[in-house]
């Protein structure tokens, strides 16, 4: 039997494939442990089931790999929260949860797109607050998603399954990647495919070379009547570039559902026009969110009993 920490409460049934071992935690309020506590619980456990919220820093694998801990099963398909190189280093698995997310993922992002380049939320918030006095011929005056052309940064499979959305609206499609994909619509140049399009929507993973990948200069070459959205990882977008760039109305409307420094957004942001913010839905079904507890579970589970797990991405940082 092995010990295993539960950082975060997760949904009903995803730790049914841990019934027979040790469980600790959560915490009873569900708040997130601190790094400090995370440290000093990690040499007792052999496995850690972690959630983006959690800290899992060189330390707590150093302390942790000198006690017990010898597996980290990320409830994400990111997993940035997770010093990897480190993990690899003193010899702790990390797991991710990829694949069960894509398509209820790719459902929130084309729910941004048609919510920020209809204007959704601005004639909502103006019906609940009785600023809206009746209909009139010059309200609301979004932008057609139909026919316009989408550009998907990150064609990967999020990606992928926002393009088979768009296909039914009737949309053009292009998308960029960091190589060639050899698919129509493949734009090589990410530049170029920021002042060809109508939309742009995000789905790259965060890494030091996409960090703000869109910023003050490449939001510049997109066209004044472009919607922006974002649902990969917050630190991808500049937030206050794209916030000035909103005020300013250099370009249309924005819709995110990651940020910067979650849970905090920046104040430019926050008080920006025709911008639909969404406090990181974008996996958060009850079948997808149950999927993604499942899968981690079953990877602690698989390791437990001497087996490799699937979906170990420790070896990527070496």
């Amino acid at each position: 039997m092995g010990r295993v920490l539960i950082t975060r409460c997760l949904p009903e049934g995803g730790l049914d494939p841990l019934r027979a071992h040790e469980l600790v935690g959560p915490l009873g309020d569900d708040r997130p442990y601190t790094p400090a506590e995370l440290r000093s619980l990690a040499p007792d456990v052999d496995a850690i089931v972690s959630l983006l919220t959690d800290t899992i820093d060189a330390e707590t694998l150093a302390v942790g790999s000198a006690g017990r801990l010898r597996i980290v099963a990320n409830v994400a398909v990111g997993y940035n929260n997770v010093d990897i190189e480190a993990a690899a280093r003193y010899g702790v698995l990390v797991t991710n949860t990829p694949g069960v997310l894509d398509e209820t993922t790719a459902d929130t992002a084309f729910l941004l797109i048609l919510a920020a380049a209809r204007l959704a939320h601005t004639a909502e918030d103006d019906l609940r607050t009785g600023r809206w006095s009746g209909w009139g011929i010059n309200q609301y005056l979004g932008r057609d998603v139909h026919g316009a052309t989408l550009g998907i940064v990150g064609y990967g499979r999020i990606g992928r399954a926002v393009a088979r959305r768009a296909s039914g609206f009737g949309m053009r499609v292009l998308h960029h990647a960091r190589g060639d994909t050899g698919e129509p619509g493949y734009v090589a140049d990410l530049d170029s495919l920021l002042r060809a399009v109508d939309i742009v929507s995000l789905h790259t993973p965060l890494t030091p070379q996409t960090h703000h990948l869109l910023d003050a200069r490449r939001l510049a070459l997109l066209p004044p009547h472009a919607v922006v959205v974002n649902t990969a990882r917050g630190p991808v977008v500049d937030e206050r570039a794209l916030g000035d760039a909103l005020h300013e109305g250099r370009i249309f409307a924005a819709g995110l559902d990651v940020f910067e420094h979650e849970p905090a957004v920046h104040a430019r942001l926050l008080s920006a026009p025709r911008t639909v913010l969404l406090p990181h839905i974008g996996s958060a079904s009850v079948a997808t969110r149950l999927r993604m507890a499942t899968m981690a579970t079953e990877a602690v589970e698989t390791y437990l009993r001497g087996d490799r797990p699937a979906n170990v991405v420790t070896e990527l940082a070496v």
